[in-house]
């Protein structure tokens, strides 16, 4: 792909501020449902320092942007204390999907910018205003996958049977260890379909951003 600097730019500033305000609902969420621990950590908060990580939230999305594949990322988890959340596991699955939903909600807004604004092609509101579309959707498709720790594992959780919720926790265990193993043994099955719904929800919210980022 050939893309600017000024586009490279665009992308961390908006992809760190879709994170933190993907994170910050979490702890909001989680705060609501009776667990203060995020409250009390400062996490909700839109200040970026409180949500990144240097790695997972910057270099893993540049990487992937560089090597032509739809840009993903992560950011410091939210600390959650479920057994304190009202509505046993559907609080969790609540406080799960609350930042995905966050992003798809940050998506769709950005696609009426961009779709009804009169940006000047290639500019910096039409970069701004594109990539917010773009990275919010991949944030949106790739947590809702249900494999821990994805936010989509805990609306799973919330509906399976004992015996897979048993198997889901002794994965969660391994932390973002498990996202790596996920990642290793899963992304050359899924990363096809994956780039295929980005491309199919770009085309219908942000017309002809892809081909101005030479995707």
């Amino acid at each position: 792909m050939s893309t600017s600097a000024e586009t490279y730019i665009v992308l961390l500033v908006v992809l760190i501020f879709s994170m933190s305000i993907h994170e910050m609902m979490h702890a909001f969420a989680a705060d609501w449902l009776g667990d203060p621990t995020s409250r009390l950590m400062g996490r909700i908060s839109l200040n970026p320092f409180r949500h990144i990580d240097p790695f997972l939230t910057i270099a893993v999305p540049l990487l992937l942007l560089l090597s032509g594949l739809p840009p993903f990322g992560a950011a410091k988890p939210v600390q959650v204390n479920f057994s304190r959340l009202k509505y046993d596991e559907f609080g969790g699955a609540i406080v799960g999907i609350v930042g995905p939903l966050t992003n798809l909600i940050l998506a769709l807004l950005a696609s009426i910018l961009f779709r009804h604004l009169n940006l000047t092609y290639g500019g910096l509101g039409y970069q701004v205003i594109g990539m917010a579309v773009l990275i919010n959707v991949g944030f949106f498709l790739f947590n809702i996958i249900p494999w821990p720790p994805l936010d989509g594992s805990r609306v799973l959780y919330a509906f399976a049977p004992e015996p897979v919720q048993e198997f889901m926790q002794s994965i969660e265990r391994t932390g973002l260890v498990s996202l790596v193993i996920f990642l290793l043994l899963f992304w050359t099955v899924l990363s096809g379909p994956f780039s295929h719904l980005i491309t199919s929800f770009m085309n219908t919210l942000a017309p002809g951003f892809l081909q101005f980022l030479g995707v």
